[in-house]
Order: C-alpha cells, then sequence, then structure tokens
C-alpha cells in the first residue's frame, strides 16, 4: 500500500537531517539530499510496518501546513 506523508528536511554543516511531522519520532540524516531522502523513505516505511491500519490512518490525516514568510529584523 502506498501513502503520502510530509518530510521536512534540513541543510546544516553535517549534512541533510529529515524527518515526518505526522509519525512523532521518524527522522533520518544524510550526507546529500538523496541520501537523506532515501534513508527518511525507508524509515517511514519501517514505521508505517510497526501500526494497524487504524493508526495509519489517524496518524496521516493530521493537517500539516507549511509556508515561507520574510522577517525583517530592526
Amino acid at each position: 500500500m502506498s501513502y503520502k506523508v510530509s518530510i521536512v528536511i534540513e541543510k546544516d554543516d553535517h549534512g541533510y537531517y529529515a524527518y515526518c511531522p505526522e509519525l512523532e519520532g521518524c527522522q533520518s540524516q544524510g550526507d546529500t539530499l538523496e541520501e537523506v531522502i532515501a534513508n527518511v523513505k525507508e524509515a517511514i516505511a519501517l514505521y508505517l510496518e510497526t501500526l494497524s491500519e487504524t493508526e495509519i490512518k489517524e496518524s496521516l490525516s493530521k493537517e500539516i501546513l507549511t509556508t515561507t514568510f520574510e522577517v525583517q529584523i530592526a
């Protein structure tokens, strides 16, 4: 079965860090963007294997909103 999930990816001095806001504690890292995406996909698949169908539906029904905006510092 296939599911849509949100993934947040952050870059820092050590590489990339990714997490899935719908699945508490589901996260991964990688040296490249491609690596972190592959790693977090694997982490999500393994995480979902531990949940019942009801738990999956409840977890993935959360509404995740993202936006970007400009902040000015005086």
